[in-house]
């Protein structure tokens, strides 16, 4: 296979990158097509399955496999998640995909399941307590809002696994994917929960179960006519994006932590040490018995692309000059970066941003500084969180869109006090889809992990006890506008008030109620 190409698809939530890796690691081409997502209420976070998922995919493939259709040996997917993508019998989309945990319109249904199921059983079984990060209230709330379209459903995807069955016809989601789907899937047993199941999506066949690097179908004709690939090689499995970026670092086991830079962050200990905890996500891994905690940022490169548009579009190369220009502590402007709530380790859909300390000497490279800080405050409270389970993370991997500039990397390990070996290239998901393939062709094992440009970045000593006090007064800041930020999230809600296209819009065949 000397001159077999592997193709990685990463449809990501503001883009889907397409990338092509020789056997030995080397990406030989990439293609980027943007895409948006949708917003059409408070809470709510969406994508278009066949405009923003598949189309893009099938033109990245175009894009990618002209003039080298021949050598691509294998294909591998990655995508945003956990979503959840209701289609009919012959998998068409019914309405649009509501994405991971930045929706967080399921709030009743993760109580009422929670109470019906008990969290500390569904902790033990599924390794997380119910959150917006969960599948499994999102099913119930569609049933329960979209009762038309629920009777229609005889699918149910995830960004990854749809774009699988485009491209295979095979009803197929990854185990990595469906440990996100509290609480249907057992983490020890590697299945799903039957009973639960039945009380969570009756009457609905969940779909067949594979690991990311396995072979879950080959490519069809209309798929190859579609793409320009060709017909009948394999498919990997595929998984959430974040995971796809852990098989791209090489990241095996405890000791070492991967840090994602990107839309959200996430960071994750791979066959971890640590108890499961309800303040933290427990996932599996690449094969049966690997148990992982993750933690993520909810809002991260969002926040940086939000000040971007807010403020005139300047390039990021700019913001980024400004805000090194700023100095650490941002002239004393503190950020939450709370805009879509909090994941892991808050799971509190109502929190809400802020911006404190502001005066009319600050300008937007302040602004920008502060937003960056911020993150890394909530990085730094997951990595906390992940200690006091028993993770043992001394070292961070470092890979994403966000490690395109040094800065966010530098501020990151300035506030943690943790070293970075940063991984350049905003394509390490798709490089760790093409890895998927590479295994499913049989060219690589998952012991195997392929070489990539990086640095390593230091902590900055002499900025700790300046870090460490705005760490305090950030953690502060939370608790102490936690009232008022559940009270504004309730008052958005009342109004049905989501700040797209001036308020709320809804989609075809979804109910006219706004959620509580």
């Amino acid at each position: 296979m000397t001159d077999a190409l592997f193709l990685g698809l990463d449809v990501g939530s503001s883009s889907t990158k397409g990338v092509l890796v020789d056997a030995s690691g080397r990406t030989e081409a990439v293609v980027e097509l943007p895409h948006t997502i949708s917003r059409p209420r408070t809470g709510w976070a969406e994508q278009d399955a066949e405009r923003d998922w598949w189309d893009s995919v099938a033109e990245a493939c175009r894009r990618l496999s002209a003039g080298r259709a021949a050598r691509v040996t294998a294909v591998g997917i990655c995508g945003l998640g956990p979503c959840l993508l209701p289609a009919d019998g012959d998998g068409l989309p019914l309405r649009p995909a509501i994405l991971y945990g930045i929706d967080t319109r399921a709030r009743e249904q993760i109580e009422r399941l929670t109470a019906e199921l008990g969290a500390d059983e569904i902790l033990a079984r599924c390794g997380s307590v119910l959150s917006s990060q969960s599948v499994g209230p999102k099913l119930r709330w569609l049933a329960e809002r979209e009762p038309k379209v629920w009777a229609a459903a005889r699918h149910v995807f995830g960004a990854g696994s749809y774009l699988v069955f485009r491209l295979t016809g095979e009803y197929v989601l990854d185990h990595h994917s469906a440990s996100h789907w509290a609480p249907l899937y057992d983490v020890s047993r590697n299945e799903w929960i039957g009973e639960w199941s039945d009380v969570v999506a009756s009457g609905l066949a969940l779909p067949r179960l594979v690991w990311p690097h396995e072979t879950s179908g080959r490519l069809s004709r209309e798929a190859a006519a579609a793409t320009g690939l060709p017909e009948g090689i394999p498919v990997a499995g595929g998984t959430i994006d974040s995971w796809a970026e852990v098989a791209a670092s090489g990241l095996r086991g405890p000791g070492e932590g991967l840090l994602v830079y990107g839309t959200s962050m996430f960071v994750t200990e791979v066959h971890t040490p640590a108890r499961l905890d309800r303040r933290l996500w427990g996932t599996v891994g690449f094969a049966p018995g690997a148990l992982n905690v993750a933690a993520g940022v909810g809002s991260a490169g969002a926040l940086m692309a939000w000040l971007r548009e807010l403020t005139g579009g300047a390039s990021f190369d700019e913001l980024y000059e400004e805000a090194a220009g700023a100095g650490p502590g941002a002239g004393g402007l503190l950020a939450l970066p709370y805009f879509a709530g909090e994941r892991a380790p808050l799971f509190d859909p109502d929190l809400r941003g802020a911006l404190l300390g502001l005066t009319a000497a600050h300008g937007r490279g302040h602004l920008f500084r502060a937003l960056l800080e911020a993150t890394a405050f909530a990085v730094r409270q997951d990595l906390e969180t992940m200690g006091e389970a028993g993770a043992t993370i001394s070292r961070l991997r470092s890979s994403g869109g966000g490690t395109s500039d040094p800065l966010w990397p530098q501020i990151v390990s300035d506030v943690t006090g943790l070293a970075q070996e940063v991984r350049y290239g905003g394509s390490g998901a798709g490089v760790g889809a093409a890895f998927f393939a590479a295994v499913a062709a049989g060219a690589a094992t998952l012991a195997d992990a392929w070489p990539a440009p990086g640095a390593t970045v230091e902590p900055c000593v002499a900025l700790r006890e300046t870090y460490d006090e705005l760490y305090a007064q950030y953690r502060g800041l939370a608790q102490a506008t936690l009232l008022q930020a559940h009270a504004l999230a309730g008052w958005q809600r009342r109004r049905g008030w989501s700040g797209e296209h001036g308020g709320s819009r809804g989609h075809p065949g979804q109910s006219g109620d706004v959620p509580d």
